[in-house]
């Protein structure tokens, strides 16, 4: 490419062009028809029946099968509404996400429909958008992921990643340019953080800003960045190199990035198996000039990166949550429904007992969140306490949707019955914003007071 082309690229030989407001990198679509289809992958033979979209109670949203303890039927007013806004997706994505996610195709227009329901903003407060409150923050991740993971992670990446580093980070003029773009979904940004050698030690990060003159120039790369390609802006994570600036020279802070400058390569991670229907990239930094005011003034060390990171992982365990209720809800009806030897699966012993577990542990995460909800309402959370909350629920959803999928027994690996999506998206939970094993690091050192770091 010359240095006057646009920088993110994808190879569309051998198909032709995607239709407006999807990146379509995963296989040949083929035709304008076969594009919109639905039947391959969502066909009336699914074992498990889609969720009522119109649902506006706390009863009709989460039954008491999956609510034994009846921890979200209090949920009123605001928090509510927002709850049943992130529900009524479901009749437009489910007919369609197994679709998307077996052909590895973003539906980009999502973004757009998620602003247009205001839930983009993951509890952040901009001008002109409702303010949600740290349960209904969680309810809508929750939600999402219960949907499906990749529209959960749209939320993630937009909302939690990019918009908060903007908001908590950057200058009124940063804050008016972007805020309400990205909170309505009329633009999209990713959050470009970590590299292809630095992904748990991602403060050694080796990107690196230069000063010269009135720019900035950017160099090095980042990799598994959400909405890296073929999007508007990168909020790009470098180590500053301008020794006439001591207090910053050798920091960590954010860079607003075009990711229409020369210099800028974006490459679509292609063989993904989870979270198929949103994209990540592997992002190349040669040169990339960017202005003074491109940087975030409030990021001044890895302290202010972490600020970000600390508040979405609670958003994580909420995510976990979403996708291990649809995966215990799916094998409750499907043994309810299924008959063998005469009689249905719910009728045998071991299986009410498997379900019985299945509902402890989904319990268990339940109460993870709402605690964290009450701690971050209370504006007494500690970063340790959402890193705990991680671990315990994307360990536990993973144990659920084993159980679940094998409890579906041959239908539990169709994309139809949605339990083998939510299981292959899980594991992308369970890596994401901070691996289990350095979450669980996190926690050993505030319970010992040694780090094991380093």
């Amino acid at each position: 490419m010359t240095s006057n082309d646009t920088r993110t690229t994808t190879d569309t030989s051998s198909w032709d062009a995607p239709a407006p407001g999807h990146i379509s990198l995963g296989g040949n679509p083929g035709t304008d028809e076969n594009r919109d289809r639905v039947g391959s992958v969502v066909t009336e033979r699914a074992v498990v029946s889609a969720p009522d979209a119109s649902a506006a109670t706390p009863e009709a949203l989460l039954p008491a099968a999956a609510d034994h303890l009846a921890l979200f039927q209090d949920v009123e007013g605001e928090d509510l509404r927002a709850w049943a806004d992130a529900r009524s997706l479901a009749d437009e994505v489910l007919p369609r996400i197994n679709d998307w996610w077996d052909r590895g195709e973003y539906p980009i227009e999502l973004v757009a429909r998620l602003g247009e329901l205001d839930l983009l903003t993951d509890g952040l407060d901009v001008p002109g958008h409702r303010t949600l409150s740290p349960l209904a923050t969680g309810l809508v991740n929750m939600e999402l992921s219960r949907i499906d993971g990749s529209v959960g992670t749209m939320v993630g990446v937009q909302g939690g990643l990019a918009l908060r580093s903007i908001m908590l980070l950057g200058s009124e003029e940063q804050k008016q340019r972007w805020g309400d773009s990205l909170a309505t979904g009329a633009e999209h940004a990713a959050f470009a953080l970590t590299e292809p050698d630095h992904g748990s030690d991602s403060v050694s990060l080796e990107t690196v800003a230069r000063r010269d003159g009135d720019e900035w120039v950017l160099t090095g790369e980042k990799r598994w960045i959400g909405n890296g390609a073929g999007c508007h802006l990168s909020v790009v994570w470098a180590r500053i190199d301008d020794a006439a600036d001591p207090a910053l020279h050798g920091q960590v802070s954010g860079f607003l990035v075009d990711q229409s400058l020369p210099g800028y390569e974006a490459e679509v991670i292609r063989g993904k198996v989870a979270l198929r229907a949103i994209h990540q990239a592997h992002i190349t930094l040669d040169e990339v000039r960017v202005g003074l005011d491109q940087r975030l003034p409030g990021a001044r060390s890895f302290k202010d990166t972490s600020r970000v990171l600390f508040a979405t992982r609670a958003g994580v365990a909420w995510g976990a949550l979403g996708h291990a209720i649809a995966c215990y809800e799916a094998a409750l009806e499907h043994a309810q429904n299924r008959i063998q030897f005469g009689r249905p699966l719910a009728k045998a012993q071991h299986v009410q007992v498997r379900l019985s577990d299945m509902l402890q542990t989904l319990t268990s995460m339940q109460l993870y969140c709402r605690r964290l909800a009450d701690l971050e309402a209370a504006g007494t959370i500690r970063p340790e306490q959402a890193s705990l909350a991680k671990v315990h629920n994307t360990r536990a959803a993973r144990e659920i949707a084993s159980n679940a999928r094998d409890l579906l027994g041959g239908s539990g690996i169709l994309l139809e019955n949605r339990v083998i999506r939510h299981r292959s998206d899980i594991e992308a939970l369970h890596t994401y914003e901070g691996t289990d094993t350095m979450q669980s690091l996190i926690v050993g050192r505030s319970i010992t007071g040694t780090s094991a770091f380093a």
